[in-house]
């Protein structure tokens, strides 16, 4: 117990300054995070003028599209603001700066993926929220539904992408790939699952899946399709366990950049 207390205390101390940091400017701060809801706010005002013109597409309401924003916002948000390396290993492994992590007494890939903050994507957490405030179902059912999705679409999007930056140990520098398979995976959990067919629909639960992310305002917030929701989670769990074995045996291949420097 002393152990995963220990563990909680130095994840927490991670983030808090992880935060302390992006807030020494505050000013540049808020207005990347800021930017980043306008941005996001542009996606919304399309989507609703489409739904002016088209109230229902293939069984998706407006309401779901917002949803199925608020949780892929959310979620993506949540990933980098919380595991932020997980969208740049690629380049920490290339370069060989993985040497601070390994000389420390802590889980390696935990370590990693806790070391960094994306300010911007602070911004899609808000986003994410005021969609839910907005559009969502405020009863604690629904909200604990959303924090479920939430959570989901975080623990996808992370070790997704932990797969794809570590692909760096086996194939030398892989940033481009894990960018664009990055952007590929975005872009799909973006768009209502339903207008896909036959081996796109495929994909989006296989291969990208990004359709257990897309989905899930229809598969849990609107109603619970527990066969969906077992695929899901179930997901969530491969990958996890795919991520964590792909970043542990490419270690073994891992060659040091001798490079000296310190971490809290």
């Amino acid at each position: 117990m002393s152990t995963a207390v220990k563990l909680i205390r130095f994840v927490l101390a991670c983030w808090k300054l992880n935060m302390a940091g992006a807030m020494e400017y505050r000013m540049s701060f808020f207005l990347t995070a800021g930017m980043m809801v306008v941005n996001n706010v542009v996606w919304i005002f399309y989507w609703g003028v489409y739904f002016t013109k088209f109230p229902i597409v293939n069984g998706w309401e407006l309401t779901d599209v917002m949803m199925m924003w608020a949780v892929g916002a959310g979620g993506f948000g949540i990933s980098a603001v919380l595991f932020g390396n997980s969208y740049a290993m690629a380049g920490l492994i290339a370069g060989g700066q993985l040497d601070t992590y390994l000389i420390q007494p802590k889980p390696v890939l935990l370590h990693v993926l806790i070391s960094r903050m994306s300010v911007s994507a602070i911004g899609d957490v808000i986003f994410g929220l005021m969609l839910y405030a907005v559009f969502g179902d405020h009863t604690v059912t629904g909200l604990l539904k959303f924090v479920f999705g939430l959570t989901l679409a975080t623990v996808i999007f992370v070790f997704f992408n932990v797969i794809a930056q570590t692909l760096a140990f086996y194939v030398g520098n892989a940033e481009g790939i894990g960018q664009q398979v990055f952007i590929g995976f975005v872009t799909f959990s973006t768009y209502p699952t339903d207008i896909f067919r036959g081996l796109g629909r495929l994909v989006l639960f296989t291969v990208i899946p990004a359709g257990f992310i897309s989905y899930l305002p229809i598969g849990l917030l609107r109603e619970v399709h527990w066969t969906f929701l077992a695929g899901a989670c179930g997901m969530a769990a491969l990958l996890t366990v795919l991520g964590s074995l792909f970043f542990y045996r490419g270690l073994r291949r891992y060659s040091s950049g001798n490079m000296i420097s310190m971490r809290s």
